[in-house]
C-alpha cells in the first residue's frame, strides 16, 4: 500500500513569524515548538542576533490570529564562556513532567568542528511557561552511547516527548537527533544525522538510547540526514513528520512516516513520503525545516521554518488528520 502523506495547506500569510526589529531575533527565527494554553499559542523558538548568537525565545498569539505575536524575548541567556551553550541555545522541546514544565534545549560551543560543536542538551524548568530556571549548568544528555560512533559527542533536540506505559509505570520517550557528521565537502558526511530515542522516568535521568530512523541512499531528498522527528498516535497507528537533508535540494525538506509501535518506521518507496519540499522563489524556496505539529480543532497545524535555517522566519500549514 502506498504511504499517504497529509495534504498540507500553507497559510497565505506565510511567513507568519519573520525576524523582527528586536535585537534578539533580528536575523533568524527557527526551531518552532508550539503549545496551546487556553485560546493562546505559546511559541518557543530560537532567535538569532547580529552577533550570530541564538537564544531560546518565547512569543504568544491568539489562536484566532497567528500574524500578531507578543514577542517576550529570550527566556534563557547563553551559558558562561567555555560551557556547552556559550554560543547558542536552540531546538526547544517542552513537556510537563512531575508537576513542572521541562524545556530541553541544545547548546552550541564556539568552534570550527561543524556538528560536533553541538555537544550537549540542557534542561530548564518552569511553573508557568514564562519564567525559566536552568536545572544545571551542565547538559543532561550528550551524543555518546552509540557503538557505531564511539567518539561522537554531538546531540540535537527539536523532536518531541511522548508518554508511554511500561509495567504499569509512566515512561517518557524523547525523540531527538543524533548529529554524527564531521566537517567535509561531501554533504553526506558533513551533515550526517539520525533520529534517535531515549527514555526516562523523571525527565532528568535518561537511558536506553536507540537509533530508529536514518538517511536512506535511495531517496535523494533524505540521503544525508533525518532530524526533528515529531511523533503522535492516532486510533490506528503512529505517525511522524520530520525533516530530511538530501543531495537533491542540498538542504531540508519535510517528510512523513508511519509505524505500528512508534519505533520501527515505514517511509514507503522513494518520493511517497516527501510531504513538503521547498517551493516557489520566496521565503521557502531553498529549504523547509524543523517541523512541529500540534492538534487544533480536529485538524493538524504545522509550524516550520524556511530559508537559511530560519533567516526568513517561521510559517504554518494545516491538514486534515489521517488516522
Amino acid at each position: 500500500m502506498m504511504l499517504k502523506t497529509h495534504n498540507w495547506q500553507r497559510d497565505a500569510h506565510n511567513p507568519i513569524f519573520p525576524p523582527s526589529d528586536n535585537w534578539f531575533d533580528s536575523t533568524a527565527c527557527m526551531n518552532p515548538f508550539a503549545l496551546r494554553k487556553g485560546d493562546e499559542y505559546y511559541l518557543f523558538y530560537a532567535g538569532g542576533d547580529k552577533e550570530r548568537q541564538r537564544r531560546i525565545c518565547l512569543a504568544i498569539a491568539s489562536v484566532n490570529d497567528l500574524t500578531q505575536w507578543n514577542r517576550l524575548g529570550p527566556i534563557l541567556e547563553l551559558g558562561e564562556p567555555g560551557n556547552f551553550d556559550e554560543f547558542w541555545n536552540v531546538l526547544p522541546c517542552v513537556h510537563f513532567i512531575n508537576g513542572r514544565w521541562h524545556l530541553y534545549y541544545t547548546g552550541r560551543k564556539r568552534g570550527n568542528n561543524g556538528l560536533q560543536d553541538f555537544c550537549g542538551m540542557g534542561l530548564a524548568q518552569s511553573d508557568d511557561l514564562i519564567y525559566w530556571k536552568r536545572y544545571s549548568e551542565n547538559p543532561v544528555l550528550s551524543g555518546d552511547g552509540f557503538a557505531q560512533w564511539p567518539d561522537n559527542k554531538a546531540i540535537a533536540g527539536g523532536g518531541r516527548i511522548i508518554e508511554i506505559e511500561e509495567n504499569g509505570e509512566k515512561l517518557y520517550r524523547m525523540y531527538y537527533t543524533l548529529p554524527c557528521g564531521t566537517p567535509s565537502p561531501d554533504r553526506r558526511i558533513d551533515q550526517e544525522k539520525h533520529s534517535a530515542i531515549v527514555h526516562s522516568h523523571d525527565g532528568i535521568h535518561w537511558f536506553d538510547k536507540r537509533i530508529i530512523l536514518s538517511p536512506r541512499a535511495e531517496a535523494a531528498y533524505e540521503d544525508c540526514a533525518t532530524i526533528a522527528l515529531n511523533v503522535w498516535k492516532t486510533s490506528k497507528q503512529w505517525r511522524a513528520i520530520y525533516a530530511g537533508i538530501g543531495t537533491r535540494f542540498a538542504a531540508y525538506s519535510i517528510c512523513e512516516a508511519v509505524s505500528c509501535d512508534g519505533i520501527n518506521w515505514d517511509r514507503g518507496k522513494p518520493e511517497e513520503n516527501l510531504a513538503m519540499p521547498p517551493q516557489g522563489d520566496g521565503w521557502e524556496s531553498q529549504m523547509v525545516a524543523y517541523p512541529n505539529v500540534i492538534e487544533e480543532n480536529g485538524k493538524l497545524r504545522l509550524f516550520y521554518c524556511g530559508n537559511g535555517y530560519g533567516a526568513t522566519g517561521i510559517g504554518t500549514a494545516v491538514a486534515e488528520i489521517i488516522e
